[in-house]
């Protein structure tokens, strides 16, 4: 699934259609995680990309008349095409812009599992969005809240980092990567973290973040930007992927647990 740093990535390419219009929109196959509305191309063209903002793992594509909220789900990923791109089998909508070379944005999900839901309302107010975590790399994320979020949570301490509704887009490999550079072993439960612990998660968590954005994110499972091209934080992983490989500190071999129905990987001796 794309994780946090790859979907500000994506946000960040997208950035170039701000100020152009909608001039056509195709949908292919509507059954995404909800249906994508077919009245979006009455909807959107004329209009004009105004923004483009992210919050947690979803993309808000504001417009005059309404925001798009655009998640990738397990397997999706948006790309800028030209026209004359062959249609692949899983291209399931795209959004035309009128610019000098008529751009579209084109939305591929094997699994569908993703979404393109549109609303006139607040999108922050949405039930997706309403109740969501702060945000990492925000100041709201301290050790302070976070502290006070994991007194009373018995859960692993990768499972709490991973629940959006205590901070949103810190996925699977990211908490793992975190969790390395905290010294802090994926199945701790939660409470028994210090208060220190806590402020060197927190600030784990922010660099680990900021740093895959900087490398254009983790290339696992077929990520790549909208223009095609590979992340390679993946080549920086410490442990995520590294099973029985030697731990970049001590050379003992990673080791790898399943939580959550999710595979953690840490080192015995360096995490405690």
């Amino acid at each position: 699934m794309p994780e946090l740093p790859e979907v500000e990535i994506t946000r960040l390419g997208l950035k170039s259609l701000i100020n152009y219009k909608v001039s056509e929109v195709v949908i292919r196959n509507s059954s995404l995680r909800w249906p994508v509305d077919r009245s979006l191309h009455k909807i959107l063209i004329g209009r004009k990309l105004i923004s483009l903002k992210r919050r947690g793992k979803y993309i808000l594509a504001e417009f005059p008349n309404g925001t798009l909220i655009i998640h990738l789900g397990m397997s999706g990923h948006l790309c800028i095409v030209s026209k004359d791109r062959e249609i692949m089998k899983h291209d399931h909508v795209d959004i035309v812009f009128d610019n000098v070379s008529h751009k579209i944005v084109r939305y591929n999900d094997p699994r569908r599992f993703g979404c393109i839901l549109w609303t006139e309302k607040n999108p922050l107010k949405h039930k997706l969005l309403d109740n969501l975590g702060p945000e990492p790399l925000s100041s709201d994320f301290d050790v302070d809240y976070f502290f006070q979020k994991l007194r009373k949570k018995t859960a692993s301490i990768k499972n709490t980092i991973m629940n959006s509704h205590v901070v949103v887009g810190v996925g699977n490999i990211y908490a793992s990567e975190a969790l390395f550079h905290a010294k802090i072993r994926p199945q701790r439960e939660a409470h028994k973290v210090s208060m220190t612990e806590a402020n060197n998660l927190v600030l784990a968590i922010k660099e680990t973040i900021k740093n895959a954005i900087l490398k254009g994110g983790s290339s696992i499972n077929n990520f790549f930007d909208v223009n095609g091209k590979n992340g390679y934080f993946q080549n920086e992983h410490q442990v995520y992927g590294r099973k029985d490989k030697p731990c970049i500190l001590c050379k003992n071999p990673i080791q790898q647990i399943i939580l959550g129905q999710r595979s953690s990987f840490y080192c015995k001796k360096c995490q405690q």
